[in-house]
């Protein structure tokens, strides 16, 4: 919830600087919100290219564990390889 209130008031906050300045909006709220997706998915490409750059290899798992949740807002769901791993009960 805090999130969306922070996200609310910043939102207020560029509105009152365009009507300050008395521009408008520069884009119609369809075509601002595929700018939003496109900002979402260009924050990705830092941290890829940082792996790249480690010599570390961009797989889908890492993809769908790492980019898919920050552009989509959705937890990633556990891959088959995690969910297979036997857990330890403590019995010996």
């Amino acid at each position: 919830m805090k999130l969306y209130v922070i996200s609310l008031a910043v939102g207020l906050l560029v509105g009152i600087i365009y009507a300050i300045l008395q521009v408008r909006s520069p884009a119609p709220p369809a075509i601002a919100l595929i700018g939003l997706l496109g900002m979402l998915i260009g924050e990705q490409i830092v941290p890829s290219v940082k792996r790249l750059m480690a010599g570390e290899a961009i797989t889908v798992a890492w993809l769908r564990s790492e980019c898919v949740p920050k552009i989509s807002g959705v937890e990633a769901k556990p891959t088959l390889a995690k969910a297979e791993q036997p857990k330890d009960d403590g019995v010996a």
